[in-house]
C-alpha cells in the first residue's frame, strides 16, 4: 500500500501536529473498512486524531482512496474550523483524486521529485 500527502496536505498536517504514524493509522483502519463518510470518486472521509485528544474532537481528512493500492490525503480540517467542504470542493477533489489514483510508478516518481506529493512514511 502506497502513502502520500500533497504539498498543502503535509504544510496543514505539520501545523496540526499530525505525525505520518497518525496518518499511517488512519489508512490501516481504512484498510479494514473502517472509514467515516464515502463521498464518491474514491474520495473518503477519515477522522485522524490529534496529539493529546481523540478522533472525535480531532481532524477530518479526505482521502483519495483506492483499497490495497494507493492513498492520497488530499484536504484536512479541524471539526471545530468547518462542518463540510461545499460541493464545488468536493467536485475538484474528485477530479484531484482521479489524477492521483491514475498515477503511474513513473509519474509518482516524478510528481515526488517536484515536491507536489510526499511518501509518508511511518515513523512511530
Amino acid at each position: 500500500m502506497q502513502v502520500f500527502k500533497t504539498k498543502w496536505f503535509a504544510k496543514w498536517a505539520s501545523n496540526q501536529s499530525i505525525s505520518d504514524s497518525a496518518l499511517s493509522a488512519a489508512v490501516a483502519e481504512m484498510e479494514q473498512g473502517l472509514v467515516d463518510a464515502q463521498l464518491g470518486g474514491q474520495i473518503v472521509k477519515k477522522r485522524v486524531a490529534l496529539p493529546g485528544k481523540g478522533k472525535r474532537s480531532g481532524s477530518r481528512t479526505l482521502v483519495a482512496y483506492r483499497r490495497r493500492e494507493k492513498a492520497f490525503f488530499l484536504y484536512g480540517f479541524a471539526k471545530n474550523e468547518r462542518g463540510n467542504i461545499s460541493l464545488k470542493e468536493k467536485e475538484a477533489l474528485k477530479l484531484l483524486a482521479t489524477q492521483f489514483l491514475s498515477y503511474t510508478r513513473p509519474a509518482l516518481t516524478k510528481a515526488i521529485k517536484a515536491g507536489e506529493l510526499i511518501e509518508v512514511k511511518d515513523d512511530g
